[in-house]
């Protein structure tokens, strides 16, 4: 294996410092996201998300970000999948965003809360209708005969509502939100003495430190 082992590479960034921090974590966090989609990082708002099921164990999963707001961070996905089952067993979540390009990971946990069903009406609205469809077909982690099984059902959804121009969002779809106790900010370094900011909640204040790489 010690073709693994030559892998990697130098990081190199600009120095961070909790100092220099927002003291909002919410506010530093749009500021690297804006940063990442303005360096044209692809996918920049994908994201590994963690659950734990009934039985303690872990899975993860990518997932996509879709809005930061003064609560938290926000993903949308079929309520009956195994993420959601297991965030029904276990409320609580990790998230983590990597930009390799930009030397640069954030990692976020929390407890979570479903969002409003008029929030996940609103991006429901906003997807393209392929996607809609494929919301409203797919027993999303549930087994399935065939990948033909799936198109047909694909099809079925597509000509009961094909004289619809708005699609109705299913009730077993839409939006939570990961509420954040930590945030860490990693920025790579050379040598591997990277730079981590992590604020965590305290008595309703946001509290900063470094940790050591």
């Amino acid at each position: 294996m010690q073709h693994l082992w030559r892998l990697g590479e130098q990081y190199k960034g600009e120095p961070l410092d909790p100092a220099q921090c927002d003291p909002d974590p919410f506010v530093e966090v749009r500021r690297w996201m804006t940063f990442a989609v303005g360096g044209g990082i692809p996918q920049a708002n994908a994201m590994t998300l963690a659950t734990v099921d009934e039985r303690g164990r872990p899975a993860a999963r990518i997932v996509l970000l879709k809005d930061i707001d003064d609560r938290g961070f926000v993903f949308y996905t079929n309520y009956d999948s195994r993420k959601a089952h297991d965030l029904a067993s276990h409320p609580y979540a990790a998230i983590v965003l990597f930009w390799e390009p930009l030397h640069r990971q954030i990692r976020i946990e929390g407890t979570i809360e479903k969002v409003d069903p008029l929030e996940s009406d609103a991006y429901f609205e906003s997807r393209p209708r392929g996607s809609q469809i494929s919301a409203i077909a797919s027993p999303q982690s549930q087994p399935v005969a065939s990948r033909a099984w799936l198109e047909e059902k694909v099809a079925e959804v597509a000509s009961k509502h094909h004289e619809q121009a708005r699609l109705p969002r299913p009730a077993s779809w839409g939006g939570y939100r990961v509420v954040p106790d930590m945030i860490e900010l990693w920025q790579g370094q050379p040598s591997r003495l990277h730079d981590r900011v992590r604020y965590q909640r305290s008595d309703g204040q946001w509290l900063r430190d470094r940790l050591a790489p």
